[in-house]
């Protein structure tokens, strides 16, 4: 199941002006929490790999079609900040499982890592709604300023005959 964004890339076989920031954001995010759930980081944490494994694997159909349909300066761009996401992701994971010898510890490592992209997430989040707080009844008014010069109908046009 696609999105309508990637329904609409499949058809037109372009990203148009589509960003694949939020896509990559997401990879890494997920790739981060997957390393989190593994029993040799946090055992007892299948949930949390099982459902960041699978959003890991749709971010992945989802940059492959950023990857397939991009011009290719994008392109090259967008497999580079993949191949260096993936760079941190296994450095971090072959540090952590070397030279750290408790769970707990490198639970807590992994976990406050996790925390980054999460914390800047959710305050992203929250200057949308708080931007959309301000600007919805300005919004509103607008709409309705631009539907009443609709109804008025042109001005300043005239028959000339």
């Amino acid at each position: 199941m696609m999105t309508s964004t990637f329904n609409r890339i499949c058809k037109k076989k372009s990203v148009e002006q589509f960003s694949p920031f939020p896509y990559l954001a997401t990879f890494v995010n997920c790739g981060l929490w997957v390393l989190y759930g593994i029993p040799l980081v946090h055992p007892h944490s299948m949930l949390v790999v099982t459902i960041n494994g699978t959003g890991l694997g749709i971010e992945v159909v989802y940059l492959m079609l950023f990857l397939l349909y991009s011009e290719k300066k994008k392109r090259m761009k967008i497999f580079l900040i993949i191949i260096g996401e993936i760079i941190f992701l296994g450095s971090l994971a072959i540090l952590v499982l070397t030279l750290v010898q408790t769970h707990k510890k490198r639970s807590t490592i992994v976990g406050s890592i996790c925390m980054v992209p999460n914390s800047m997430g959710t305050a992203l989040g929250l200057a949308q709604l708080l931007l959309y707080g301000m600007y919805y009844k300005s919004t509103k008014r607008q709409n309705a300023e631009r539907q009443a010069q609709v109804e008025m109908g042109p001005k300043g046009v005239g028959l000339v005959g």
